[in-house]
């Protein structure tokens, strides 16, 4: 789960950052999709890969506009399995 905080509040910076150049996402990085607080001062994105520098040449991509944090998830069905043997 990526977590963005756009800087200076500035949405429409970034909407037109997205327009005009697209993601900018790496081949192997997966967006699978994104929610923005009614606010519009964040972002919620869900992506996925299976390394970890894909993320990070994405986020350098959009850092002078974009503060991130990043949040390995699981579904909740997979740390379910995780845990079966524990439970």
């Amino acid at each position: 789960m990526v977590i963005e905080k756009f800087r200076d509040q500035n949405v429409k910076a970034v909407y037109r950052h997205f327009r005009d150049k697209g993601r900018m996402m790496p081949e192997g990085l997966t967006f699978v999709n994104s929610w923005v607080t009614a606010d519009v001062g964040r972002c919620f994105q869900l992506m996925e890969c299976d390394d970890v520098t894909l993320l990070q040449r994405w986020v350098a991509e959009w850092s002078h506009l974009v503060e991130f944090e990043i949040v390995p998830v699981v579904t909740g069905k997979d740390a379910a399995a995780a845990l079966a043997s524990q439970l």
